[in-house]
């Protein structure tokens, strides 16, 4: 009580402090009936921005260094996962170019000849799809490559997931590719596909020469051995009999049985290409003597 006194007693801080509260007292009342506002009132309210803009741009700051620390904290972890990723990847590349190393000197040890060290040496070449033919019958698609670029007949061609089909008619520009959908084992004219499974190599040989239509699926024919094929092994071509190359994608395996004589067994097979929308397909050109 007895400082408050003291503080009434200093003339000039009573007089500020009533000439404040008078002032604060009108602007209420001034803003309660106008809606402009008044110089002293812009003032004050000029002063109050300035003072939160003094506070609060620091505030902002301290915020975005927060985040900034975050975001460092994250690409952290990322530079440790692509670290990982790099040390695999070269751990397996000296895997790799050991491997190759002791292939090539395998090769030269054994004699191999020209042609048989580039026999499985394929070169893809990319190809538009043009127009697709839907006769049920004998259904053909068309690209966009040709004699020019050195297409040939019997050239093998795939999509991104497997194989599609093999070139039946080429023109300088153009070719006809058959759909291996269009095989059929009691056509004549129809090339069956020597196949194997996939890490089965030696142990797996069938033919694939039917594809049944009502299934959606291909008939792997003359499997000796059930016990050697199992659901979901992954088919590919063997390269037997030099019509499509080794290692095509055919499908997976989905159920097998005994054959129709009772002395094989026959696996339906899903394609692993799409035969109903293609943006690009792939024709295989193989060395010479070799998928012509």
């Amino acid at each position: 009580m007895l400082k408050l006194f003291k503080l009434l007693g200093n003339k000039r801080l009573f007089f500020l402090l009533m000439g404040l509260i008078l002032f604060i007292a009108v602007m209420g009342f001034s803003l309660g009936s106008r809606t402009s506002l008044s110089w002293p009132e812009k003032f004050v309210k000029d002063t109050v921005g300035f003072v939160q803009y003094v506070f609060y741009k620091p505030a902002g700051y301290v915020a975005g260094l927060f985040e900034d620390i975050s975001n460092l904290r994250s690409l952290q972890e990322e530079n440790e996962e692509l670290k990982i990723a790099l040390a695999h990847y070269t751990r397996d590349k000296v895997n790799y170019n050991f491997i190759e190393q002791q292939y090539k000197r395998l090769q030269d040890e054994l004699h191999f000849t020209d042609a048989q060290k580039e026999r499985y040496d394929y070169t893809w070449k990319i190809a538009q799809v043009l127009s697709v033919n839907d006769d049920p019958v004998n259904r053909t698609i068309v690209v966009d490559i040709g004699e020019r670029e050195g297409v040939k007949e019997g050239m093998a061609v795939s999509s991104t997931d497997g194989l599609v089909g093999v070139v039946s008619h080429v023109s300088y520009m153009t070719s006809t590719v058959k759909l291996v959908t269009s095989m059929d084992a009691k056509d004549p004219n129809s090339n069956g596909i020597a196949v194997t499974a996939l890490g089965k190599e030696n142990d797996v040989f069938g033919m694939i020469e039917t594809f049944d239509k009502k299934q959606g699926k291909f008939l792997m024919t003359r499997i000796q051995d059930k016990k050697s094929l199992a659901k979901d092994d992954l088919i590919v071509s063997s390269g037997i009999g030099g019509v499509f190359p080794r290692g095509m994608i055919i499908g997976k395996v989905k159920e097998i049985q005994v054959g129709e004589y009772g002395l094989t067994y026959t696996a339906t097979v899903e394609p692993a290409a799409n035969f109903t929308d293609w943006k690009e397909l792939f024709v295989v050109f193989t060395p010479d003597g070799e998928g012509k």
